[in-house]
């Protein structure tokens, strides 16, 4: 399938704002977690602590994954338009549908995250 440069260049910029949202989302997941972990001391609870953070460290390594995969799909893009400037905005290429998808497994997996991580912080604050 072959989409435009610019709508690929627009999905790129409402990723890419979308990790970070996810990115900063994390640093607060983080907090609350050290919240439970200073309040209780059980050992069921801090083993559940560590699954948390364990699971909060892959999610912040696939941000940084899946950022450093568009922005070298973003850079194919304007190495194609310097290549040939004229009629940029008309001109096809092929889908970057691995991102997409990609993106779109990490919101799942995180949106499941964080329904378990506020279900276990309701069950523990």
């Amino acid at each position: 399938m072959k989409t435009t440069i610019y709508t690929q260049h627009q999905e790129h910029t409402v990723w890419l704002n979308k990790l970070s949202f996810y990115a900063d989302d994390i640093a607060v997941m983080q907090r609350r977690i050290e919240e439970i972990a200073k309040k209780n001391t059980a050992k069921e609870v801090q083993m559940q602590i560590e699954h948390f953070q364990n699971q909060l460290l892959i999610q912040k390594n696939d941000i940084d994954a899946i950022k450093q995969d568009i922005k070298k799909d973003e850079k194919l893009l304007k190495d194609n338009i310097l290549k040939n400037e004229t009629a940029v905005d008309h001109r096809k290429v092929e889908d970057h549908s691995k991102e997409r998808e990609d993106v779109k497994s990490f919101e799942d997996n995180f949106n499941k995250l964080r329904k378990e991580l506020n279900h276990f912080a309701a069950q523990w604050m």
